[in-house]
């Protein structure tokens, strides 16, 4: 069959289907990786760690499928949109830390005592009075 008409047969039998998403490509890509950590483990512990990764792997694969071939495309999106809205936390959480890295060397972080803020400033200040910019509470350390 020509490339064509295999994009052809693929068009008619997505139409009115989800299809393919963030999520849907997060859980391909789990499932193949456990699916590789299965081939890997076999050996181990006669074999049970593998069974449960290739299980897990395939019911991962499932799902996707499942999700991919879905009709309730409200439903897939709600699914998507909360998958993105962990991800983009994480990220961010992860971004947070590795900005704060490198600045370790220029700056001391400490935590407001009123409202759990993060408060940056300048290191190797002595003993300097903190003044926190979301309530407005003052704290004394030592940079």
């Amino acid at each position: 069959m020509r490339n064509g008409k295999l994009s052809q047969l693929m068009q008619q039998a997505l139409s009115g289907r989800y299809g393919s998403d963030q999520l849907g490509r997060f859980l391909s890509q789990g499932s193949v990786g456990l699916l590789v950590l299965s081939f890997l483990t076999r050996r181990l512990a006669s074999g049970r760690l593998s069974s449960l990764f290739s299980s897990v792997g395939l019911a991962l694969l499932f799902f996707c499928y499942y999700r991919m071939f879905s009709r309730d495309i409200v439903r897939r999106e709600a699914e998507n949109h909360w998958y993105l809205e962990k991800e983009w936390a994480l990220r961010d959480w992860f971004s947070f830390r590795k900005d704060r890295y490198d600045q370790r060397k220029e700056y001391a972080f400490f935590t407001c005592p009123g409202c759990k803020q993060i408060v940056r400033v300048p290191k190797n200040k002595g003993k300097i009075r903190i003044t926190c910019r979301r309530c407005g509470y003052s704290f004394d350390k030592k940079t």
